[in-house]
């Protein structure tokens, strides 16, 4: 055999152990980092007359970030039963999480933390923070400057079990300036026809729990929302102990200030880590 062939025969096996001998280490350590300091998936629920869509924004800078995260469809039907949706997405995740909620969605992960000890922390984005016993009709109701009211529909809808529900949306030509007046019109026009109506249940449901009583919270304050009052939404931050920031957007901040939201959540994230 030619010497530079031999030499590199005796060498290749030689080197193959060392590689794979290296390999299980460097794994072991890496699986240990991950074991001791996980980083928190991210679960972003979206509320009445959006969609997951909405978060795509600040999905795309989570994801940068290095954080795993999950954007459900939340149902719109009924706190309870969207409450156990989102159980029930959250018990298919690994490690801990952070539970963001826009609008109606802050009531369903303050119902969904509850007893969850991988959920570190909330955030609500423009979002409602019931305590036990309350509704999202109510508290928008218990502060003035909401004008949804004027601008929705309501339609009637077919139960699985027999029967009619009614459920809400907005009137398209005046989605952009009640929802998302700091979005361009051709977006929010966009967002007007893909936005998904909620059952009047959901909203008129009481909150069965408060988890934000336990868990630490942030909230993000759109002080030019005219869905939920921004002195609602400030006071139910104020109640939950939440770390605030305030930004002057629409309801639809998630869509027009995605880094803002983004700066919140990561430091929701890194505070619980």
């Amino acid at each position: 055999m030619h010497p530079t062939r031999r030499t590199l025969a005796l060498a290749l096996p030689v080197a193959l152990t060392a590689l794979v001998g290296a390999a299980p280490a460097s794994g072991t350590a890496a699986a240990g980092t991950d074991r001791h300091d996980p980083r928190p998936t991210i679960v972003l629920v979206h509320g009445a007359f959006a969609d997951a869509s909405s978060w795509s924004g600040t999905i795309r800078r989570l994801q940068h970030a290095g954080y795993p995260v999950l954007a459900p469809a939340n149902p719109l039907r009924g706190l309870a039963a969207d409450t156990a949706y989102l159980r029930g997405v959250l018990a298919a995740v690994d490690g801990p999480v952070v539970l963001v909620g826009h609008s109606y969605g802050g009531a369903v992960i303050s119902g969904a933390a509850v007893g969850d000890s991988r959920v570190k922390a909330l955030v609500y984005i423009a979002a409602f923070a019931p305590d036990k016993g309350e509704s999202a009709a109510e508290l928008a109701a218990r502060f003035p400057g909401s004008t949804l009211g004027d601008t929705v529909n309501p339609r009637p809808y077919l139960l699985p079990g027999g029967g009619t529900g009614t459920e809400l949306v907005i009137e398209q030509a005046r989605f952009h300036q009640q929802f998302a007046a700091d979005v361009p019109a051709a977006d929010a026009a966009v967002m007007a026809a893909a936005q998904r109506p909620v059952a009047t249940a959901a909203l008129e449901e009481k909150a069965g729990g408060a988890a934000w009583k336990t868990i630490p919270s942030w909230a993000l304050i759109a002080t030019a929302d005219k869905n939920i009052p921004p002195a609602a939404e400030r006071w139910m931050a104020r109640r939950a102990g939440s770390q605030i920031t305030e930004a002057d957007a629409s309801h639809a901040v998630a869509v027009s200030r995605p880094a803002v939201v983004t700066h919140v959540i990561l430091a929701a994230a890194r505070a619980t880590g």
